[in-house]
């Protein structure tokens, strides 16, 4: 989507910062249909999908930096796609610096209002759905890297859509460590912490040896 074609779809002047729930702007559904009615998704071996960042674009946040250096020690960057999701919807991440994804703010951690966070909870399901049916025979592999409510998002996407993540990490033993035995800020802690990051390195290696 060029950014003269963006602007016509979204109305919308691209130096504005959108501060509401995004899940909820017709911006977001406008280019979120794009990405499945338009977008060509080149095919690769493994899909990661990882969580969007308060630090736009995506990969200069400090989570996306440390989880991408993970990945590129393991895969050569032809073999893995990367997806971003959250309260953006689902990015390929090379979309990450098109309007609305660059051009937004919000923190759903912060949210307390339980319909706000049930109304993400379907939306993000139903626009992962619609991703894993799109992409259904683009991936060998899938790995989601993901806490809380995004990860529930994940994991109900995948099954409506009937197609399976070989893949969710943290895994439940180690969310149930954490909220068990760590004092974080969120419950479930960061995805910045060492066990995550180490679950995940594994993780990675588990479905190199796979491609070998």
């Amino acid at each position: 989507m060029g950014d003269e074609e963006n602007r016509d779809i979204t109305n919308k002047d691209e130096t504005l910062l959108l501060t509401d729930p995004p899940f909820y702007l017709p911006e977001f559904e406008q280019s979120y249909r794009y990405i499945i009615d338009e977008y060509t998704i080149t095919p690769r071996d493994v899909a990661i999908f990882m969580p969007c960042a308060m630090t736009k674009p995506y990969s200069a946040s400090p989570s996306h930096r440390m989880i991408r250096k993970l990945i590129s020690e393991v895969f050569d960057k032809e073999q893995y796609h990367i997806i971003v999701f959250g309260t953006c919807g689902i990015v390929p991440a090379e979309l990450e610096n098109m309007y609305p994804f660059a051009h937004y703010r919000y923190m759903l951690g912060k949210c307390k209002d339980e319909e706000i966070l049930n109304d993400f909870l379907g939306i993000e399901t139903d626009r992962i759905a619609g991703y894993l049916e799109k992409t259904r025979n683009d991936y060998r592999y899938r790995i989601g890297y993901s806490i809380g409510i995004f990860r529930e998002a994940l994991i109900a996407g995948s099954a409506i859509a009937d197609v399976p993540f070989d893949l969710v990490l943290p895994s439940r033993d180690s969310i149930k460590r954490i909220i068990e035995e760590e004092d974080c800020p969120f419950q479930e802690g960061s995805l910045l912490m060492d066990d995550y990051l180490q679950e995940f390195h594994n993780g990675l290696l588990r479905i190199r040896r796979l491609l070998d």
